[in-house]
């Protein structure tokens, strides 16, 4: 396959001038603030309740969006003639006579659901009802590519491991991408990781400690843990209250002020610990459906048509949870209610062409991804079109809002040629494109939403935003109100309409979309990973297999 070659930047430039027509431009000027705000405002609304996966106020969500795309002249993409996928979850919610025992050879300290630890997995398989060894397995990281490993000379078969928030501290780009955090950082990697080395479980402690209030952490785990109804239920993993983290290394010789001048001089030492740890969980439980709702607007090239672009948008937010200052719904507004907007402006537009774009479109509001990327993930497993003639996924998680602005970021957009349809776009709109700031991981940032569970299946995707390049305000500004809304507002009661929006932000982002998505649908060309993008593999054998 040639990437990239002379004929393949013609045919996209090409592509790019004539595709557009006075039916594209008149069609894109009727995107309006009004339409936008009012279904912002239904689905942030406290009607909906937070819009919960599997709660009454998820369902009014999907039965919402369901009738918007009717309304807006879609087709069902669900071949069997509904605008619904179902997907069975199972829910637990931890409940506080749960009894997590320590040992350290002397007493037996029973910690307090809640106040002292927390469960990032629940279910039956956390049980374990006689006392384990436990062992301190630093960052509980293995990374080849960095010539690190934190189990090595360590056997944790059979025993909980111990481990420490985030990974080794580094200035160099080279060692753990500096000071931006990598996947190893995340407490799925770690679990995942001392699973593959036999471990029966894992404790984590939030490191340095001074980092989150424990309060934060309570609230963010107070909320009900789905998976699908398919899925085996995760190993015991918990995280420890770090107030209470010093009785893990009871004789051991070991304390968080030790580990602490560790971490500081990348120095971190594994060693056996003389504490046991049994854990015998209660739950409620419960089995339900939820729903991703998905239409389609049919291509207008007779070969092409049978080729899809997915535009996806999570409507799902956390639902109802504990109360912060005498609210208790986390509505959701920038997540994603504004996304899940956009989602049906943007359907609704292309139906209204005269002339649709080569290519069908997908638009797909997905559930659960608050809940590990569930809808998404499950449509890949599942797909409604199949992936091998899926072309590329855009992603809307959350929406300008702000102000207006000069430039975009394309979260994931060095990984294949969509790349270069996001330049030539933001060419159209009178943009530029920027990279991501520094202080937000690129990575990071690709891997935390839906475009993710679709780049995993072999599809290339982005996720477009506006950068802070402002007209009205300057970077300095804007950065600061990004912050402040990542530190104050999200996954809060407070992400709601009582927020300043910018609908003009907003509608220029919807524009922006709707070019974008129209120049990869109407494209003879087909999206492409770069070569060295591991997903490449994946593609190939879903072409190969025709799946």
């Amino acid at each position: 396959m040639v990437f990239r070659s002379g004929l393949y930047l013609f045919m996209v430039i090409s592509s790019l001038l004539i595709g557009q027509n006075d039916d594209y431009y008149k069609t894109m000027n009727t995107f309006s603030s009004e339409s936008f705000f009012e279904r912002m405002s239904k689905l942030a609304g406290d009607e909906f309740e937070g819009r919960g996966t599997g709660q009454p106020g998820g369902e009014k969500a999907a039965l919402y969006i369901k009738r918007e795309m009717e309304k807006g002249g879609l087709q069902p993409a669900n071949r069997n003639g509904s605008f619904f996928q179902p997907i069975r979850m199972h829910g637990n919610t931890t409940l506080p006579d749960s009894e997590l025992l320590l040992f350290d050879g002397k007493d037996t300290t029973k910690l307090q659901f809640g106040d002292e630890y927390l469960l990032y997995k629940t279910g039956d398989q956390t049980f374990t009802p006689s006392p384990i060894p436990m062992v301190f397995a630093g960052y509980g990281i293995i990374a080849p590519e960095y010539d690190y490993n934190d189990y090595l000379n360590l056997d944790v078969t059979n025993k909980i491991v111990v481990l420490l928030s985030g990974e080794p501290l580094s200035e160099h780009q080279e060692y753990f991408d500096g000071p931006a955090p990598t996947i190893y950082s995340y407490p799925e990697s770690k679990q995942r990781i001392a699973i593959s080395r036999g471990a029966r479980g894992s404790v984590i402690i939030p490191f340095p400690c001074c980092e989150r209030d424990w309060g934060e952490f309570f609230n963010e785990f107070s909320f009900e843990d789905v998976i699908p109804a398919s899925a085996v239920t995760g190993q015991l993993s918990i995280m420890i209250n770090p107030n209470n983290a010093d009785m893990l290394f009871s004789g051991s010789g070991l304390n968080l002020e030790k580990l602490y001048r560790m971490h500081q001089n990348n120095s971190v030492a594994c060693r056996e610990l003389n504490t046991m740890l049994s854990f015998r969980g209660k739950f409620k439980r419960r089995d339900f459906i939820s729903n991703n709702v998905a239409g389609i607007v049919e291509g207008s090239d007779r070969e092409l048509k049978n080729e899809y672009i997915i535009v996806s948008a999570h409507y799902d937010h956390l639902g109802i949870g504990p109360a912060v200052k005498g609210d208790s719904i986390y509505n959701g507004l920038q997540d994603n209610a504004a996304g899940a907007a956009a989602l049906l402006e943007l359907a609704e537009r292309f139906n209204q062409l005269e002339k649709k774009p080569a290519r069908s479109v997908i638009f797909i509001a997905v559930t659960g991804e608050e809940k590990g990327l569930l809808g998404s993930t499950y449509y890949t497993q599942n797909p409604l079109r199949p992936l091998y003639k899926t072309q590329a996924n855009v992603n809307i998680d959350g929406l300008a809002v702000i102000d207006q602005f000069n430039a975009v970021i394309g979260v994931g957009r060095s990984l294949s040629t969509l790349d270069d349809y996001l330049q030539k776009t933001a060419i159209q709109m009178n943009m530029t494109v920027e990279d991501i700031p520094e202080m937000f991981s690129q990575w990071e940032s690709f891997n935390r939403s839906d475009q993710m569970a679709f780049a995993k299946a072999g599809i290339p995707s982005i996720l477009i935003l506006d950068a802070p390049n402002y007209r009205n305000i300057s970077i300095d500004e804007g950065l600061k109100k990004n912050l402040y809304y990542s530190n104050n507002l999200y996954h809060s009661p407070f992400d709601d309409l009582n927020q300043k929006i910018n609908l003009k932000a907003s509608v220029q982002h919807l524009k922006f979309l709707f070019s974008f998505i129209y120049n990869i649908a109407d494209s003879p060309v087909g999206i492409e990973w770069k070569p060295e993008v591991p997903w490449n593999i994946v593609r190939f054998r879903n072409i190969a297999e025709k799946k």
